[in-house]
C-alpha cells in the first residue's frame, strides 16, 4: 500500500474518534524503521484505546497490515 493512502487512512480514522493534536512527522530521511510517525492526543485511557483500534481496524478494512 502506499505510503500517502496509509498515512490519509490513518490521519481519517484519528479525526472520526476526535483525536486531538494530530501531528504527522516524515522521518524516512532519519531512520530506516519508519517512514511516517503519527502523534495524537487522546482525553483518556478509553478514549487513546480506541484511536488505536480506530486506526488498527481502518487499514485493515483498507488491505494494509
Amino acid at each position: 500500500m502506499d505510503i500517502r493512502k496509509l498515512q490519509k487512512i490513518a490521519v481519517a480514522a484519528l479525526e472520526d474518534i476526535k483525536a486531538k493534536d494530530i501531528e504527522v512527522l516524515n522521518t524516512s530521511k532519519l531512520s530506516a524503521l519508519f517512514d511516517r510517525i503519527i502523534i495524537a492526543t487522546g482525553d483518556s485511557n478509553r478514549h487513546v484505546k480506541a484511536l488505536a483500534r480506530s486506526v488498527y481496524d481502518k487499514t485493515r478494512e483498507a488491505g494494509g497490515e
